[in-house]
């Protein structure tokens, strides 16, 4: 086994890791108090062809690997849970679809933005009555001649105010009694579409979370993404990708809470000694790296069976699981081990702590996970 990065992924990761250190830690407090979303940082990683890391050169790609992806996802999280989810999104939930399910002409009239970045990727599967069911989708697109006219809500869905298109599910029809639900790409300015950006959030205050209102939306039946009834299938495929990003999010706020909590105990000082010196923080603090090394290494492990065209859903499903929970896990410990600092703004920790609880939850709730887990070690 050879756990090294290769020439290419090393050079992007210390490439993000600059980027996220100089320019997306600057302003990364104010930004989150007044729940500014980083345009100028999209606009920056989209001139500096991570928009489209992972898709083929063809339609303004990379061409790079899922690791490579998942290496920038941490390196942002690090810094910016924010920033992270946003980039995750984009490119998993976004891109992703559109690049495993969409005809050539789709591609290039859908995924090319996405690619230069002048369109932000956004996903639209969850719905107020369809959470961890997400079967139970009531969104409908009816056939009228040659379009499709869709009517239903989304709710919880990232960067659909800066999307110029998405692809949402949809029922497109009943068989033998059971939904038949589609995919089915819908420009964001189309008639009686409304993106509604309301929400009053725990953490992640810089993403760009959304409602979405459908009335009479008239789309082209040509903008259904892959075979009419397969939308349920797909979706599944994607949240598979997506979970790999999550893990890699997770590691990234967890490192970055590490990070700070090392330096703190390092230089704090209580009963003449640095924290640092005490037993019980020294096991802490062990506890926090052993744990991130694991999480990273379940997160790298989904990203390179991704990436070898193998099999990856239980990977995928066990890298999210463990890394959001341990980044749960550590960041509560970050802000203990600050003390009464860690509850304070000014010291990053406690921000990073409300940004990981929408890890146990998004992509699949850890009870979803070992929903996943179970069925695919055979259990039932």
């Amino acid at each position: 086994m050879n756990f090294d990065l290769n020439d290419e992924q090393i050079m992007i990761q210390r490439t993000i890791r600059d980027f996220s250190n100089e320019v997306v830690a600057d302003g990364v407090i104010e930004r989150d108090i007044n729940k500014e979303f980083p345009r100028e940082i999209f606009r920056q990683l989209g001139e500096m062809g991570m928009m489209g890391l992972p898709f083929p050169e063809e339609y303004g790609g990379a061409g790079g690997d899922t690791v490579s992806f998942a290496i920038v996802v941490e390196e942002l999280s690090r810094v910016c849970g924010s920033t992270g989810i946003t980039y995750s999104a984009h490119i998993s939930l976004g891109g992703a679809p559109i690049n495993l399910f969409g005809t050539d002409e789709q591609k290039k009239k859908y995924l090319v933005p996405i690619c230069s970045g002048e369109s932000l990727g956004a996903f639209g599967l969850t719905e107020p009555n369809a959470g961890s069911d997400a079967g139970g989708t009531k969104t409908t697109a009816d056939a009228s001649g040659d379009d499709f006219i869709i009517n239903g809500n989304k709710c919880f869905i990232t960067n659909a105010s800066y999307a110029k298109h998405l692809a949402l599910t949809a029922i497109t029809g009943v068989n033998e009694g059971k939904k038949e639900i589609s995919a089915i790409i819908v420009p964001t300015d189309a008639s009686g579409f409304s993106v509604i950006d309301n929400y009053e959030k725990m953490g992640l205050h810089s993403s760009n979370t959304t409602e979405l209102v459908l009335e009479d939306v008239r789309v082209p039946k040509e903008n259904l993404l892959g075979k009419k009834g397969n939308g349920f299938k797909q979706f599944l495929v994607t949240l598979d990708g997506g979970r790999i990003g999550i893990g890699a999010m997770a590691v990234g706020i967890a490192q970055g809470a590490y990070e700070k909590t090392l330096q703190y105990v390092k230089e704090r000082k209580q009963f003449g000694r640095p924290l640092a010196s005490f037993q019980i923080t020294q096991f802490k603090i062990a506890d926090m790296a052993m744990k991130i090394e694991l999480a990273r290494n379940m997160v790298y492990k989904a990203a390179w069976l991704k990436d070898q065209g193998r099999p990856y859903s239980k990977e995928a499903s066990m890298c999210k699981l463990f890394a959001s929970e341990v980044c749960m896990e550590i960041t509560n410990q970050a802000v203990q081990l600050h003390g009464g600092n860690g509850y304070m703004k000014d010291y990053h920790v406690e921000r990073m702590m409300r940004d990981a609880k929408l890890l146990e939850i998004g992509e699949g709730t850890s009870e979803v996970q070992r929903m996943v887990i179970s069925r695919e070690v055979g259990c039932y």
